[in-house]
């Protein structure tokens, strides 16, 4: 049986002291949620604060982010997946629409993202989905295909238990639009094909498949209700102590 994952993405905000009081107001909060796998990402500069705090908790830390490269060098500005992992991170998310759009993301560096990430011994969170236009014009399977088949052109079928996929469709990030479950649940369901085709039933069926994009208290019961839904990459719903554990707690209140 998958195991639900419940993700917060804070993106580039709160300071450090905002970010340890925020960590800390968690841990009560989240204390008994061994339902699902809780994990946080604050921004770099609070990793390692964040994790330390953190140590001995139910709760787990990622970066937002890492580097192509696997090797330290120079590459003035990035940061490498050791380096994560040895900050405090055990998860990093690679591929974030934001990250695409806004810093030229490839599917071609979300490849090597994933390999660097691996081979520092972190999960990797992968992130696909398609733009309004793209569900518009009919193409929203063949965009996000696309994605996953560049984006971890690399993976062999034993890197697999170490990939979270993550649907955040574009047009519902941060627009207070949710797809609706019925939608989330097809997309979900063609990406769960795509790695029965590529890999195995088996890995297919392992496979964690999160989705992200306006989730909140209020809706994330009728997401997680679907058959291949597994939990929810959050955003700004997680910078709140009390709005996060109630997604957390879904259906436990």
């Amino acid at each position: 049986m998958r195991k639900p994952v419940i993700a917060g993405n804070w993106k580039m905000y709160k300071l450090l002291a905002e970010a340890v009081d925020t960590a800390l107001a968690l841990k009560p909060l989240l204390a008994n949620a061994n339902h699902c796998e809780v994990v946080i990402a604050p921004v770099f500069t609070a990793i390692k604060t964040v994790a330390d705090r953190l140590e001995g908790s139910n709760i787990g830390v990622a970066a937002q982010n890492c580097a192509t490269e696997i090797e330290q060098g120079a590459h003035t500005g990035e940061v490498t997946a050791t380096m994560l992992r040895d900050a405090g991170a055990r998860y990093v998310i690679v591929g974030h629409s934001e990250r695409r759009q806004f810093y030229c993301e490839t599917d071609a560096m979300v490849s090597k993202k994933c390999e660097a990430a691996l081979a520092a011994s972190l999960k990797v969170i992968v992130c696909v989905g398609e733009s309004l236009e793209q569900r518009e014009q009919g193409t929203a399977e063949r965009v996000v295909g696309g994605q996953l088949s560049g984006g971890l052109s690399g993976l062999t079928a034993s890197d697999l238990d170490r990939i979270i996929v993550a649907y955040e469709p574009v047009w519902a990030i941060g627009t207070g639009r949710t797809a609706s479950p019925e939608q989330a649940q097809e997309m979900h369901a063609f990406i769960r094909r795509v790695f029965a085709d590529r890999y195995t039933d088996q890995a297919s069926e392992e496979l964690r498949i999160l989705y992200g994009g306006s989730v909140k208290p209020d809706n994330i019961a009728a997401l997680m209700s679907q058959a291949d839904i597994d939990g929810a990459l959050v955003g700004g719903a997680s910078l709140q102590p009390d709005s996060f554990a109630k997604i957390v707690n879904y259906g436990r209140q």
